[in-house]
């Protein structure tokens, strides 16, 4: 007999607590839909061609084999030309070159019923149903020299097709239906000196003068290219805006981070009248970009707060000319005083939220050490304050590669230039989304650098010793 308790016992699964994976799916796939995606599809554009090179056909026809491959732009000879079928949703596509033909019905010559396709510019239509479609016509007659006076019929909608009968000039015509082909172009170019020749659709091929000559307008494959990001560099544009770009980040970031760090202390020192320190100083948080670019506009313009101010003092007769082109000193002063006061505020947040982090006994303990402010400051709050600074210097500098609508509101986005200001130029003036895709790119390139140097270079004691 078998003692039950000398058996193994079953040892209970541990069973998964799925409560936290629940609650960062949403914050998951918010990340995956409007930033991830979004990242990799801005990279792709710009260094992805999706028009990069056309395939030719050996035979008008899509399923035909390839016969090789041109580069978009691509100067070629026109050597043949032949129309085939589309599906009727293809008609509306841009640059399509087709053909319309017939499917008639009508008696030859001899009194003899023929059926077949004759191509629309042969036939004159007479008669139209209620939605417009073709019913009946006559035959064209043929004008020019050594032009014959009968009309072929064939038996697809296609010259190379069977001639089944052939039509006098004004004899009637049933039309029972048309057909939509594309024109396909035999063309021959070269590709590293080496000569291909194949069959390509008029949508791809744009035609020059009398259709002997062309060049590959754009590709129906894709391939791998620095093309938009040589453009970018070469653009005039660039080395302005990038070294303006960093210029404000080296102008900006360290007064805030001083003035932000003196208003946290203010703060933090619960003086009398506080919160309306808090309150002010978190007044330009409430306030757009595009407000702010506008509210300095008008301190710096001709009749502006500063003009106004020194010729009420007497200091000047005449307004002095901020924002033009020939004081272009003023307008980087301008962006930088704008740009100071409007985003201090956030670096203050969070500059207050760490020194609330810090407990009294901390700095309790300072001070009965004989430890001065400065020196309370300079070895206590500051290494205590690392996270959060880590946090600041992070979004900060990102916000400052962001800077747009107070550089369009102060400059216009031409005398003053930003990196963010060439992006919108490239995608909205010159409807070149590739090449604003590689600027969005090195804006993202130096966020991302410009994160990994702050952890590295400002980390706590715990992280150093880790």
């Amino acid at each position: 007999m078998t003692d039950e308790r000398s058996s193994p016992k079953t040892k209970k699964r541990k069973k998964i607590n799925w409560a936290p994976y629940w609650l960062i799916l949403p914050s998951l796939i918010y990340l995956a839909l409007f930033f991830i995606w979004p990242m990799f599809r801005g990279l792709g554009l710009a260094v992805y061609n999706d028009e990069a090179a056309l395939a030719l056909q050996s035979e008008p026809s899509r399923d035909a084999a390839t016969a090789g491959t041109l580069p978009q732009g691509t100067q070629v000879e026109i050597l043949d030309q032949q129309g085939n079928l589309i599906p009727p949703e293809e008609a509306e596509q841009a640059n399509l070159i087709t053909e319309v033909w017939f499917q008639i019905s009508a008696e030859d010559a001899d009194g003899n019923p023929v059926e077949g396709y004759v191509s629309e510019s042969r036939i004159r239509v007479r008669e139209e149903n209620e939605a417009g479609i073709p019913t009946a016509g006559s035959v064209r007659t043929r004008i020019g020299a050594g032009a014959g006076t009968l009309t072929d019929i064939y038996s697809e909608a296609n010259e190379n097709a069977d001639v089944v009968g052939q039509l006098e000039a004004r004899a009637e015509v049933a039309i029972s239906g048309l057909e939509i082909l594309e024109i396909w172009y035999q063309i021959r170019g070269e590709d590293n000196g080496q000569a291909v020749e194949g069959w390509a659709q008029s949508r791809y091929i744009q035609v020059f003068g009398e259709t002997e000559t062309g060049r590959i307008d754009r590709g129906n494959t894709g391939q791998f290219t620095t093309e938009y990001i040589s453009r970018m560099v070469n653009d005039r544009f660039f080395w302005p805006a990038t070294i303006t770009t960093f210029l404000l980040m080296l102008l900006i970031i360290p007064v805030q981070f001083v003035l932000s760090i003196v208003m946290a202390l203010v703060i933090q020192a619960r003086l009398k009248g506080n919160s309306l320190f808090l309150y002010v100083f978190t007044i330009p948080l409430g306030i757009s970009e595009l407000a702010v670019g506008i509210l300095w506009f008008s301190i710096f313009t001709q009749s502006g707060f500063i003009n106004s101010f020194l010729q009420t003092t007497g200091l000047i007769n005449t307004p002095i000319t901020f924002l033009s082109a020939d004081t272009r000193y003023w307008i980087l002063i301008a962006i930088w005083l704008a740009e100071v006061w409007r985003a201090t505020s956030i670096v203050m947040v969070i500059v207050v939220s760490g020194l609330q982090g810090i407990s009294d006994e901390v700095l309790e303990a300072a001070e009965l050490f004989g430890a001065t402010l400065w020196q309370r400051v300079r070895h206590v709050i500051l290494p205590m304050l690392k996270p959060s600074l880590q946090v600041a210097l992070i979004l900060r500098t990102i916000l400052a590669l962001q800077v747009f609508a107070v550089v369009i509101a102060l400059s216009g986005g031409d005398v003053v230039t930003v990196l963010a200001n060439e992006t919108f130029r490239q995608y909205s003036d010159f409807r070149n989304a590739n090449v604003a895709a590689a600027y969005a790119a090195l804006i993202l390139v130096i966020s991302m650098f410009s994160a990994v140097v702050y952890l590295r270079m400002i980390r706590s004691q715990e992280e150093m010793a880790a």
